[in-house]
């Protein structure tokens, strides 16, 4: 993909078929303020460029027909989410339908070079198998702060040996299209804003808690990345006064307290300790216990286990009464890993966040799962590329 539009109102009309799908040019011009002649001029254009094709006629309106347009069918965008355990690749169509997708267990420990090179591995499977000649454009999730303009992350504490390195260009000399690189969860924040439960908020919250812990701001439709890059780095605000010991040097993070990892450190001393049979013989057969086995436990009604989301849940709620606070969303977002611990962590979230923000706040505030699960990174990677190609040059 070479050609992007011209100009704001071509930018618009990219971004209406991409969100809303094939449409009339009579339909569009009901969402935009151009005139029908200007609309014409517009549309006209951006079909020459090939970004957009005809679809045939749409329904009568009365008087003469007007005529479909669509993005063009054949482009592609590759969405790559990056976790602290494992990857996922998809490849979507314009209007960011999945075509194809992979999850792989990988260590983001192991570093950029060795997990650039499965990534590239797993887009290579999903490109000979069909899907895709090539990519017009790629979107990639890591999990730490990242200085978006360069597409370079900036100290993370979970990503040893990642400081720096230039993601967003060598990414883009091996796939031979455009990359944009973001933290992973604002890429989770727009895929649930694209095709998940925040479609209808302009403002809202979305948190993910897996390895470790952070905060997706959307403002006024658009992610708020802040100054360098690192809003929403809520697993490093302290929940416990001279709390254990963080990745980051500090001491009484909410990550260090409640994330995957946490979580999986806290559920094998209880099986140690003898505080949960179930606990103990999920380690006994597994050798580990992770975030999964802690959901497991709890529905087979482990009381340490349920001990455990709630105490988790009620850390994490503080945290976010805070944020709502400050911020006064329309909406909350709970995602990532541990959301696999379901209702009886949203519930002591929920629990904790209206006891303690004001009621003007939370007085009509939803806080709900995601709907996308480990869709809504690669969505959201793949929306991230298309906003920036489907913007003026």
């Amino acid at each position: 993909m070479t050609a992007r539009p011209a100009n704001a109102h071509q930018a618009r009309l990219l971004k209406l078929l991409r969100d809303g799908g094939p449409n009339s040019r009579a339909q569009l011009g009901d969402q935009v303020d151009l005139s029908r002649s200007k609309l014409a001029v517009e549309v006209d254009r951006l079909l020459e460029t090939g970004l957009v094709v005809a679809d045939g006629l749409a329904a009568s309106r009365g008087g003469r027909r007007s005529h479909n347009i669509r993005l063009n069918p054949g482009l592609r965008f590759l969405g790559v989410d990056i976790g602290a355990t494992s990857v996922d690749v998809a490849v979507t169509n314009a209007e960011l339908e999945i075509l194809g997708h992979i999850n792989q267990p990988m260590d983001v420990r192991e570093g950029p070079v060795a997990v650039f090179e499965q990534v590239l591995s797993m887009a290579a499977k999903l490109r000979v198998s069909g899907l895709a000649e090539g990519f017009d454009g790629a979107g990639i999730g890591v999990p730490g702060p990242v200085r978006f303009p360069e597409g370079v992350p900036v100290a993370p504490p979970i990503m040893p040996g990642w400081d720096g390195f230039p993601v967003r260009e060598a990414l883009s000399q091996e796939l031979g299209c455009p990359v944009m690189v973001d933290n992973d969860v604002n890429l989770m924040a727009l895929g649930e804003q694209h095709a998940g439960v925040a479609r209808t908020v302009a403002d809202f919250l979305c948190v993910k808690i897996g390895t470790g812990i952070g905060c997706g701001i959307v403002v006024g439709g658009g992610v708020h990345r802040g100054t360098t890059g690192s809003a929403g780095d809520i697993g490093h605000i302290q929940a416990v006064p001279d709390g254990r010991p963080c990745a980051c040097g500090n001491r009484g993070c909410l990550e260090a307290h409640f994330s995957g990892a946490a979580l999986a450190r806290d559920a094998t001393e209880a099986a140690q300790q003898g505080r949960s049979p179930e606990l103990a013989a999920r380690l006994e057969t597994n050798g580990a216990l992770s975030a999964a086995d802690v959901a497991a436990a709890a529905a087979a009604g482990d009381a340490t286990a349920l001990d455990l989301i709630r105490e988790g849940g009620t850390r994490t709620g503080q945290v976010i009464a805070g944020l709502v606070s400050f911020f006064n969303p329309g909406l909350v977002v709970i995602g990532g890993g541990v959301t696999g611990l379901g209702h009886t962590l949203l519930a002591a979230i929920r629990t904790q966040v209206y006891r303690q923000s004001l009621p003007l706040a939370t007085g009509n505030l939803p806080i709900v799962l995601g709907e996308l699960g480990p869709t809504a990174g690669v969505i959201g990677a793949a929306r991230l590329i298309s906003d920036h190609l489907f913007s003026p040059a």
